[in-house]
């Protein structure tokens, strides 16, 4: 696209949601920001925003553009940054994403990175849904199991969870267990050879939500060694080397380089190590 001006003023808009906020943020008159607007709906042949009464929300193509839009901001400024040398003085956001129950394992990271950078926000994302790096949702994101294995990320192992069998009691007939769709783990392959189905009494696709039941104590299962402890729960089984999940740090190729992204990874080395 040749012109740079007509994507931050769609941007601007798909922020605030109407004409007159996007023109005082930037500065400019409510026709320039409506020109640049069909400007570009023009040269994209498809619409960006509803109009309504209350002012313009993004289509599902305006919510891309944001997302581009914004990581473009970010690396434009990493440029300047390099350009001024080193990254001895960052500033702005840092998006970390991760599932609900990875929480406590990132959250060491952030506090030790924001006592060395706090001119930094870091915006953290905690959601089953798997935020688009390519599109800039996220400048890191913390992810478990298998290795992932997108050409454009940059992958960094964190460490590994210790997984076992836990319940609230020794003598417990009532368990948690996997979903005909949820992924495939050497422990829930365990569960199927090893506990009668009709003791799995509660199933689900979400490891997440597995956890989050065994936590509770709602039903035996699996869960990482230190969730059961902070539960009170009692240990049904050896645990077998195999159960153990690992976390990774994931990072789009884009934007690992920039200077918050090798800070925050430079402080998780050195928390995690």
């Amino acid at each position: 696209m040749d012109n740079w001006d007509d994507i931050r003023t769609a941007a601007q808009v798909a922020r605030l949601g109407t004409i007159s906020a996007a023109a005082e943020a930037l500065g400019v008159h409510r026709a320039t920001v409506t020109r640049h607007i069909d400007s570009l709906e023009a040269a994209l042949g498809a619409k960006l925003f509803q109009r309504h009464a209350r002012g313009f929300s993004p289509t599902e193509l305006g919510r891309d553009l944001l997302r581009i839009a914004d990581a473009t901001d970010a690396q434009l400024g990493e440029l300047f940054r390099l350009a001024r040398g080193g990254i001895g003085d960052l500033t702005g956001v840092l998006t970390v994403t991760c599932l609900d129950v990875l929480v406590p394992t990132v959250l060491p990271t952030i506090t030790a990175f924001q006592a060395e950078h706090g001119r930094v926000r870091v915006h953290l994302v905690s959601s089953d849904r798997v935020l688009k790096l390519e599109y800039g949702e996220a400048d890191i994101a913390f992810r478990i199991g298998p290795k992932p294995d997108h050409p454009d990320n940059v992958v960094l192992p964190v460490r590994r969870l210790p997984v076992g069998l836990y319940g609230p009691a020794t003598d417990t007939d009532r368990f948690a267990g996997p979903g005909h769709h949820a992924p495939s783990t050497p422990y829930f392959e365990w569960m199927r050879k090893s506990i009668p189905p009709e003791q799995v009494v509660i199933t689900s696709d979400s490891i997440a939500a597995l956890w989050a039941a065994v936590r509770a104590g709602t039903a035996a299962g699996f869960l990482p060694r230190t969730m059961a402890e902070t539960a009170g729960l009692v240990e049904l089984a050896p645990a077998q080397d195999d159960w153990h999940e690992q976390v990774w740090a994931v990072t789009h190729v884009d934007l690992h380089r920039s200077a918050k992204v090798q800070a925050f990874v430079q402080t998780m080395k050195r928390v995690t190590a």
